[in-house]
Parts: structure tokens; sequence; C-alpha cells
């Protein structure tokens, strides 16, 4: 019996820069402004970021909050992998990572952090697994990018910048603490 070959990757490309790391800082910074504005000040707000690139972002928004406002806000690390409703679709042996949530989430202003809202599966996994840290009384939810796309009724309180995207195109988010590079990028499914 023949093997069969591997299936074919798609070849893609970068289409455009959508934003460059001084660009990136400026929305965190507003988003930071923001999030204190709705919030009416730091008390019982908490950030958690969604793992993986939430999670970076939700430390810099963290760290801008308190140089503003004089006063530390916990952020926490959620992994949402068994939480997936796609989780077949992941390999057999999906890598489940901590989830960190030093604080107790009950009674807080919950901010979910995340890179790219897209089709809102990652934040309704995002919501199962923070239920199950405790009863928070807000959750609210930061998107550094909402490419549109929606599957469920989910929608981002903060949004740093919204981008219609196509079926063949994917937003990609360069960190430093994670990619070593500082940008947003469109890239494109070629066939």
């Amino acid at each position: 019996m023949a093997s069969k070959p591997p299936p074919r990757q798609a070849n893609i490309r970068e289409k455009a820069q959508l934003m460059s790391a001084s660009e990136i800082e400026r929305t965190l910074v507003r988003l930071a402004h923001e999030i204190i504005e709705r919030n009416d000040g730091v008390v019982n707000l908490a950030l958690v970021g969604i793992r993986r690139r939430g999670v970076p972002l939700a430390q810099r928004l963290a760290h801008m909050i308190e140089r503003i406002e004089k006063t530390p806000v916990p952020v926490g690390m959620l992994d949402i992998t068994l939480y997936r409703d796609d989780l077949s679709t992941l390999g057999p042996k999906p890598v489940v990572q901590k989830t960190e949530i030093n604080f107790p989430v009950t009674g807080k202003n919950v901010v979910l952090v995340d890179d790219v809202l897209y089709t809102g599966r990652t934040t309704r996994a995002a919501m199962d697994a923070l239920f199950r840290e405790g009863r928070p009384s807000k959750v609210q939810l930061c998107a550094l990018i909402d490419r549109g796309h929606r599957e469920l009724p989910i929608e981002a309180s903060f949004v740093g910048r919204k981008v219609q995207t196509t079926g063949n195109e994917i937003i990609e988010v360069k960190l430093r603490e994670l990619d070593n590079a500082e940008k947003v990028l469109l890239m494109e499914r070629q066939a």
C-alpha cells in the first residue's frame, strides 16, 4: 500500500503591513485610557490575556494603566485549548499550557485581552475557562485587531483597529516578547 503524500501547504505571502511597532504602542496607550475610562478607574479591574499573544498585550496594558493610575492591576493568563469547540482539528494531542490567574476572579471587572478577534470562538472558549475560575462582575473583551467574519454574537468592548479581511487573508501579529519582531501583517493565502 503506497503512502499518501503530505498535504500541500498553501503558500502565504505578505500583502501589507497594517501596524508598525510605534503604531502598536500608540494603540495600546489609547486602549489603556479607554479601559480606565469605561471602568471608572482601576478598582476591581483585572486583565486576563488569552494565550499566546493576548498575554504580552495584557501585561503591557497593565503596565500602562499602572503608570497612569499609580495603582497596579492584576494580570492573569488563560489557556483555552481544552475549551475550544474545534479541539478535534487541533491534532491528536493538543498542547495545554497553564492557566495562571493568581487573584480571585469573583467580583472583578475582567478585561479579556487577545490579539485578533475573528470568528468569536476563541472568546467563547476564554469565557468558559474564565468562569471556571469564579464569577466576575463584568467581562469585557479587548482586541488589538478586529477582522470581522464573526460566527458567534461576540463583540469587543475595546478595539485597536478594525480591518476588513477576505477568507483568504490572515492577520499575523508579531510581538517582541514571542517573535523578536513588532508589527501587524496582512497575509494572503495563494492557491
